[in-house]
């Protein structure tokens, strides 16, 4: 079989099938930007487009992604599909955690994990900073048709395709150089039916029509496609004009309309302009160089601030004052930039311009934040964190979904809107202390530096772990996920609180998940918490208790973390084992289960550190206290149910 390539390296079958030729390519690629509003930072997320129907200038044309789902192979992207760096397998930071196609827009979308080790943080921190922009895709083409002959270039709708990675690049990537080679192949084209190349363009008309060739099925597929987009507009005005009509705001719906604004970001619109709810401001830093965060001690300041002499720290009082500034408040003993509480302490070896600043050499300190983060168990659980906040803030909430109805012919669907609400974050203090000798904060070692704000960590994250479970909403607390109004409560007795409580059963511990499964709630981050004592009792409980060998509580594959009814099951003494009833019940433990995505923590951008000399002063120590402005929220009150009557 002879086979003739022309110069754009395209080879045409004389003896195959006609219409068909083939075209040798390997792999190709598309870049996109990154947009900061598609960032989850506490969750290392980022939400992307990797590819579009937008046609793409190739060596062979102009190239068109089809994106209909017998089109688009996700298989690989679907197996755990890797984040890479340029398109280096070698160098992956992060992992594909979903992708599909897009009906609505003919996208691809990808939601994208970045992992912990230090090139991931690295590569992380640069999409934050808005430093790396670009992503890319990596995919191979298997069949392709051609759409349409032009004079500059012929136009490729590709009908087969497989995309093999997603990557984060510095510069869009060169298609035309490079990378891929290796896996060249040969991509069957398929063309309309041609008796000569030199054929009169009347002649080739007349025979589209006429003949047995695709060129009428694409243009019957490329009218759909704008069918679909005209409809998907369609709908967009509509919805956003219901809402309008609800909320009475006509004129901010017609400016969304006109510029194009989702749905989603029109209801923010709505509850920012008719209902005043702020934005999220998450800028509390005060711009610090990294050479000014890498000066700043905290114990520094706390012996200036014990000695009451400035002199010894202007460097620390200074931005104690800028913050204070931008918060328009005075700190009770001095504020800590939150620009050094979410930065690293660099390797040290010299002293900087406020004396000696380090001992030890080789330490490198965690950032404050990271380290309070993680000893939060409720933010292992999976509650979210808003950090860095500045004033208050509403969390737009979906109150009600949209009603379907059956319509009889001629007859127009009743109208039926989604409601919202928001759920508002107002910062509470929370405070806490830790006792440091007097000898240890005369160190200047960066060790001694490192295990302060450890242990500052630890006793605010117990307060703050304490507040999200059992918060009162009394003298200045957050409201508790137990005392939030509204959350689904299942007793371990039969008649209600008017008893004295029971020990729980296997019943109980599906009850609690039923409650939040029949409100339509049992997704996410499900898991159950309780405390030791109910750990203790359900280890030695049978699931059935007359004839049977497996108990409540069992093994999971998470060291420390049980396996109840099927969830992880994690433990904390902050879950409370002193509960009353008002039949008398009393010492009852409480046992929690939801999605704790749902549960919202705000922190507010500085830390307040006061210091008591007189405490512990007969003992030589210095008691230091722990200030944060914190809230806790639970943003669908569907998502959580608690046992309050547990006896061990």
């Amino acid at each position: 079989m002879a086979i003739q390539t022309n110069p754009k390296g395209i080879s045409h079958d004389e003896e195959g099938d006609r219409g068909m030729k083939k075209i040798r390519m390997g792999m190709q690629f598309r870049s996109y930007e990154i947009r900061n509003e598609d960032i989850d930072r506490e969750n290392r997320l980022l939400a992307l487009s990797f590819s579009s129907e937008e046609p793409v200038e190739r060596f062979f044309g102009y190239e068109i992604l089809d994106h209909s789902p017998e089109a688009v192979d996700l298989a690989r992207l679907r197996r755990g599909g890797a984040l890479l760096i340029d398109h280096d397998p070698r160098d992956q930071v992060g992992v594909i955690e979903k992708v599909f196609v897009s009906p609505a827009d003919r996208k691809g979308r990808a939601i994208v994990r970045f992992g912990r080790s230090a090139k991931a943080e690295e590569i992380f921190q640069d999409v934050l900073d808005g430093i790396r922009k670009n992503s890319s895709v990596g995919y191979l083409i298997k069949e392709m048709r051609l759409e349409e002959k032009r004079e500059d270039a012929d136009v490729y709708r590709v009908t087969k395709w497989q995309p093999f990675e997603i990557s984060l690049v510095s510069i869009p990537a060169d298609v035309t150089v490079g990378i891929g080679r290796e896996m060249e192949r040969d991509v069957t084209v398929i063309m309309p039916e041609q008796e000569q190349e030199d054929k009169k363009e009347e002649t080739e008309k007349e025979r589209q029509i006429t003949g047995g060739n695709n060129m009428e099925e694409i243009k019957i597929d490329v009218n759909k496609v704008r069918e679909e987009a005209k409809k998907a507009e369609q709908q967009r005005v509509a919805e956003i004009m219901a809402i309008a009509e609800k909320h009475n705001c006509r004129e901010l719906a017609t400016k969304a309309i006109s510029e194009g604004t989702s749905v989603e970001d029109f209801k923010g619109m709505v509850l920012e302009h008719v209902y005043n709810a702020r934005k999220v401001n998450i800028d509390a830093n005060i711009g610090m160089s990294d050479k000014e965060v890498k000066e700043y001690r905290i114990l520094r300041a706390i012996n200036a601030m014990l000695h009451h002499d400035w002199s010894k720290a202007p460097f620390e009082k200074e931005a104690s004052d800028a913050v204070a500034k931008r918060l328009g408040k005075q700190p009770q003993g001095f504020f800590v930039p939150y620009d050094v509480l979410t930065r690293d302490l660099a390797k040290s070896g010299g002293s900087g311009e406020y004396g000696g600043y380090t001992v030890a050499t080789e330490l490198l300190a965690s950032q404050f934040i990271e380290m309070l983060r993680n000893k939060m168990l409720v933010r292992q659980l999976g509650a979210r964190i808003l950090g860095g906040l500045v004033g208050d803030i509403a969390i737009p909430k979906q109150a009600g979904g949209a009603t379907g109805y059956w319509v009889s012919e001629g007859n127009t669907p009743t109208e039926s809107t989604q409601t919202f609400g928001q759920v508002p974050l107002t910062p509470k203090t929370v405070g806490t202390y830790t006792d440091i000798t007097r000898k240890l904060l005369l160190q200047s070692s960066i060790d001694v530096e490192a295990f302060v704000r450890a242990d500052l960590a630890t006793t605010l994250a117990l307060a703050i772990d304490a507040a999200c479970l059992t918060g009162s909403s009394a003298s200045g607390q957050p409201t508790g996920i137990i005392n939030t109004s509204g959350i689904g409560v299942v007793w371990c007795h039969a008649s209600g609180d008017s008893e004295k409580g029971d020990y729980p059963a296997w019943g109980d511990i599906v009850d609690l998940e039923t409650e939040v499964a029949v409100d339509n709630a049992d997704i996410g981050a499900l898991a159950y918490l309780t405390n030791a004592k109910v750990r203790g009792y359900l280890k030695k409980t049978l699931i059935t208790a007359t004839n049977g060998e497996t108990m409540v509580w069992q093994k999971s594959d998470r060291p420390g973390v049980g396996d109840l009814n099927g969830y992880y099951a994690y433990v904390s003494n902050q879950v409370p084992s002193n509960l009353t009833t008002s039949g008398g019940g009393s010492n009852l433990s409480a046992i929690f289960f939801g999605n704790w995505s749902d549960l919202i923590i705000g922190e507010w951008g500085a830390l307040d550190i006061l210091i008591d000399p007189y405490t512990g002063g007969a003992a030589g120590t210095v008691r230091v206290r722990v200030l944060q402005d914190v809230d806790v929220a639970v943003r669908h009150l569907e998502s959580f149910a608690v046992i309050k009557d547990a006896k061990t």
